[in-house]
């Protein structure tokens, strides 16, 4: 294994998810300007995360789509208008006469 290469200001951090409210203490480099009080009455730093394994699908065996930031419902107002078939032309349209 290198030397050299792994960090050396680990320390206790909250990581929160944000879309449950489910919080865990873990070791981690991640920087933050927010702490929170923990259980045992001490002060950590805050990680804030969209998903974690309490629920993102694969851990939890629902197909349920956590979405905190509008991507999944602009994807599908997007693309939803190519999905209806176009009425307005209904002619069949020439194929071309260009030989492959």
């Amino acid at each position: 294994m290198k030397e050299g290469i792994h960090p050396k200001d680990y320390r206790f951090v909250v990581f929160k998810d944000m879309s449950n409210g489910y919080s865990f203490l873990s070791r981690s480099t991640a920087q933050s300007k927010e702490t929170i009080v923990w259980e045992d009455g001490k002060e950590y730093p805050l990680v804030k995360v969209e998903i974690s394994n309490t629920s993102h699908p694969f851990f939890t065996g629902k197909k349920v789509l956590v979405d905190t930031t509008g991507r999944i419902e602009k994807f599908r107002k997007r693309y939803q208008k190519s999905e209806q078939p176009d009425t307005q032309n209904t002619e069949a349209k020439p194929k071309s006469s260009r030989k492959k």
